[in-house]
């Protein structure tokens, strides 16, 4: 009996790394800081909506393979939902669930008129032809054409999908609409209504938020120690900004290992030899571990990749004083903890990684409204929202008394509560 009681005991201190829960975690507490009822919670703390589609594709050796894809749309007390869609062999229904929660935060944290959405297909774009992957997307399209739309739900880019893939899905779409309209989904490609800055907006929103925590700090981003977890969209892009900006690079990695330069790396070589799936490191004979790479002595570290990566077995290792999350979910609710009892500033996803959402946002009012901007217009209005976005979460974060991450969130579910309310929801 005492050795149950002691494997359950053990059993009972192992991590929890599951995202749908640590998410439902933090907006229960975000909800009861904030004072609401436990109705709210139980209306926010799933989709209001997820289809499961079947696709089938013919591929080029003449077989139909069927492909598993999904649509969650978290909430739409505020307006449409709004969210990307992600080609990956990894693809869940349970990610997606936790990721469109994750962008009703982040459209409340930005203050964008959005909830929650999130799409993904399970599949392995590296594997596939560009024949196939254009028969896909526009199969995911026909699939969930009923429950889309620019004023119920507007997809976009995300984990190996681009701007080519959402110009076959816009032209699908505009096919069963029987007229032509960009406006269904953001990150397209300019010429097809898509964005000035849209495609390094999320990099762009993490530097700004990088710059932002560096002067709480009082550290110059010029000479800091900089080390980027992941060398894909965002964590290149980032790397580039950081380098340009007189930061040192010691370090990055994708998923074949990682480099180190305690001097900094040569960011523009890489990026020189980067192949479009964001791999560099299988060039080089010397990498470091995954586990090495984020331990590494530095002033400021970006994990960029994917989930789980600080957690209660590595957190007190960390050296950086700043940790700012460029991926979704990089650090568990164990490691946010250790971090923050360091004195770690850390600053969490919902927040750094918004600017893509910010810019898509751009680019949906600029379809609506026939009327397209600069990129310089663009890159001042990212830069005014992230700005006051981040010192609205370090504010609440210092006057309750509360990490950034719950900071986050009691901005981020605070304006769909309340519009919830106002409707009567609950």
């Amino acid at each position: 009996m005492v050795a149950d009681n002691a494997a359950e005991s053990a059993k009972d201190k192992t991590e929890n790394t599951d995202v749908l829960h640590s998410t439902h975690t933090v907006i229960k507490n975000a909800l009861n800081k904030l004072g609401y009822p436990d109705e709210v919670f139980e209306l926010m703390k799933d989709p209001m909506r997820l289809m499961t589609v079947r696709i089938p594709v013919r591929m080029d050796n003449g077989d139909i393979q069927i492909f598993t894809g999904y649509r969650a749309q978290h909430n739409d007390a505020v307006g449409p939902t709004k969210g990307g869609v992600r080609f990956h062999p990894n693809v869940t229904e349970k990610e997606v669930k936790a990721l469109s929660i994750w962008m009703s935060l982040k459209a409340g944290i930005v203050d964008l008129p959005y909830g929650g959405g999130k799409g993904g297909i399970i599949c392995d774009p590296r594997e596939m032809s560009f024949r196939e992957l254009e028969g896909l997307s526009r199969g995911y399209v026909r699939a969930i054409s009923q429950i889309v739309g620019p004023n119920k739900d507007i997809p976009a880019p995300d984990v190996f999908t681009n701007s080519q893939i959402m110009a076959w899905m816009m032209d699908e779409y505009s096919r069963i609409d029987e007229f032509n309209n960009p406006g269904f989904i953001t990150g397209k490609p300019i010429v097809l209504g898509g964005s000035h800055g849209r495609e390094s907006a999320t990099a762009k929103g993490v530097t700004i938020c990088i710059n932002e925590a560096a002067k709480k700090k009082g550290l110059n981003i010029e000479g800091s120690r900089i080390v980027v977890q992941g060398f894909g969209n965002a964590g290149s892009f980032l790397a580039k900004f950081l380098h340009d900006a007189g930061a040192k690079v010691v370090g990055i990695s994708d998923a074949y290992g990682g480099l180190h330069d305690p001097d900094g790396l040569d960011i523009d070589y890489l990026l020189d030899r980067r192949d479009s799936f964001g791999t560099v490191t299988n060039l080089f004979d010397h990498t470091i571990s995954n586990d090495e790479l984020l331990e590494l002595d530095c002033d400021i570290l970006v994990p960029a990749a994917v989930q789980n990566q600080i957690t209660e077995q590595n957190a007190n290792k960390i050296k950086a004083g700043i940790v700012v999350e460029a991926a979704n979910g990089p650090t568990t609710l164990e490691g946010t903890r250790i971090l923050s009892e360091r004195g770690i500033l850390l600053v969490p996803d919902v927040l750094a990684s918004s600017g893509g959402v910010t810019v898509s946002y751009f680019e949906w009012v600029q379809n609506n409204q026939g009327y397209y901007w600069s990129a310089e217009e663009i890159d001042e209005k990212l830069h005014e929202n992230l700005i006051k976005s981040f010192n609205n979460i370090y504010n609440t974060s210092e006057t309750r008394r509360v990490d950034m991450r719950l900071a986050a969130y009691m901005v981020g579910v605070r304006k769909m509560a309340e519009a919830a309310r106002f409707r009567g929801w609950v």
